[in-house]
């Protein structure tokens, strides 16, 4: 062995520290010029971790600080019962740790071609903070009973079909911290378990529009899912997921123009905030999705969302009806009945009750183009007189409207009786409303008969009578039943 691999391997007995670097603190990236002072083969390190003899009473451990690790560290299928840190270094080739199991490993700050660690397992931490990979980190299927602390991490460009940073299946038992986490291709998520929160506040995840910048489907979060100020390219896949707690995307940029930005469809969230960021670019896919918490600010929604069979309790913040329906307008599907009932419902659980009621109208209308030229023409109809039975003053501004004119124009110009000897003093008012009022009748309708144009005024209003009562009966009805 080297001198320097001599002092590692004396000081691992007893688990002293190595620290290789400068009074500069020098940069781990210009590791390949180190000489052979602080140079350590990854044999040597293989050999140290699986059969270096210990002292009596000492806590054996490596703790290696600014050395360059030449070959290739393979710790494949190894049981190491001893903590590992090797922090400050740069490795020439990437390390195997494929199915190893592992008391703790410590990488900080270290410098890597990549990492293939798939399936293994760490009893403890595993910390990977401000480390630079130039290929993908491989930890699909990974066992870490402590936290992943992937802070400050920057990872390169991957080969084509592979994911930068892969954590499919992996099961982390406190958390996974990765705020300021870089990369440059696919962050792969799917089926994962995290016990506690998943922190990527200030990420960025930088695949290219079009691309998967981070596929999550089916993950399990006990806690929070956290990208506050996150800047994204490509689209972020939730389907199917369960988030705990809140799945917030305050202040996050959200881009993939042409296609989905967010797809969170059939999921189940706890609270969902989007809020204090850029419209989003890309289509807002929430179908099917269902949550306590809706927290959406209408200046973050993009041009195309996807809300049919969406379900939420609250909706925050509180909002007027009309910028809450431009949002609805908005679904890539069309006129989606269920988002209208949806939104119905959260005004009427705060108790917006004149809100609820244009969000139904607004529905109806919506509705209306769907329909048949006859029926388009029947809505026109109920719109105009009593707004489908949401505006009933409507109702009665018509009736006093066409009250006065029937009142004024037979008052000027009485009809003839039909039985002279029997019938009763001639009474424009009440003659006019038993014109327009289909059920109650005051005696003068069938006792008086108009001739000429007043003949088709009387049948004017009577076809307007009945609209009015029609559309009235409808509206009441369609309350009556909801309630």
């Amino acid at each position: 062995m080297t001198p320097a691999e001599e002092r590692v391997w004396r000081a691992f007995a007893r688990g002293e520290d190595v620290d290789f670097r400068g009074p500069a603190d020098e940069d781990p990236a210009q590791g390949a010029d180190w000489g052979p002072e602080r140079t350590v083969r990854a044999a040597v390190v293989r050999a140290l971790l699986l059969s270096a003899p210990q002292e009596d009473g000492e806590t054996a451990a490596l703790r290696l600080a600014g050395a360059r690790i030449t070959g290739v560290l393979n710790l494949q299928y190894g049981d190491i019962d001893h903590a590992v840190r090797l922090s400050d270094c740069f490795f020439e080739s990437v390390p195997v740790l494929y199915a190893a199991r592992l008391r703790q490993l410590n990488l900080r700050r270290s410098v890597l071609p990549g990492l293939d660690a798939a399936t293994l397992r760490v009893d403890g931490v595993l910390r990977l903070s401000e480390c630079r990979f130039d290929l993908p980190v491989r930890l699909g299927g990974a066992q870490i009973s402590g936290a992943l602390f992937l802070d400050g991490a920057d990872i390169g460009e991957p080969p084509a079909g592979q994911p930068a940073l892969q954590l499919n299946h992996v099961t982390v038992g406190d958390g996974l911290s990765a705020p300021g986490l870089r990369t440059r291709g696919e962050v792969r998520l799917t089926g994962a378990s995290v016990g506690g929160t998943i922190d990527l506040n200030e990420a960025r995840l930088r695949a290219g529009a079009g691309q998967v910048a981070l596929d999550a489907e089916t993950l399990t979060v006990e806690g929070d899912a956290l990208l506050r100020e996150a800047d994204v390219l490509g689209w972020i896949g939730l389907r199917g997921a369960r988030i705990a707690g809140r799945l917030d995307l305050s202040h996050a940029r959200l881009a993939n123009p042409g296609d989905a930005a967010l797809r969170a469809s059939s999921c189940t969230i706890g609270e969902l905030w989007l809020r204090k960021g850029p419209r989003m670019e890309g289509t807002l896919n929430l179908r099917r999705a269902h949550m306590d918490v809706l927290f959406l600010e209408p200046e973050v929604v993009p041009d195309e969302v996807l809300l049919n069979s969406l379900v939420y309790t609250s909706l925050t913040p509180h909002e007027p009806a009309e910028r809450r329906l431009a949002m609805l307008e908005r679904d890539g599907e069309g006129y989606v009945p269920h988002a209208y009932e949806q939104l119905t419902a959260a005004y009427r659980t705060i108790g917006d009750d004149h809100a609820a009621r244009l969000v139904q109208l607004a529905k109806q209308r919506r509705r209306r183009a769907t329909l048949p030229w006859y029926g388009r023409l029947w809505g026109h109809v109920q719109d105009a007189t009593v707004g489908y039975g949401f505006r009933p003053l409507r109702a009665a501004g018509w009736l006093v409207s066409l009250l006065a004119v029937g009142s004024l124009a037979y008052a000027l110009h009485h009809p003839a009786p039909l039985k002279p000897d029997e019938a009763p003093q001639f009474n424009p008012v009440f003659y006019t409303l038993d014109l327009l009022l289909p059920v109650i009748s005051f005696g003068q309708e069938a006792a008086f008969a108009p001739t000429g144009g007043y003949q088709w005024l009387s049948y004017a209003l009577v076809l307007t009578g009945w609209i009015l009562a029609t559309t009235v009966l409808t509206g009441i009805t369609r309350t009556v039943s909801r309630q």
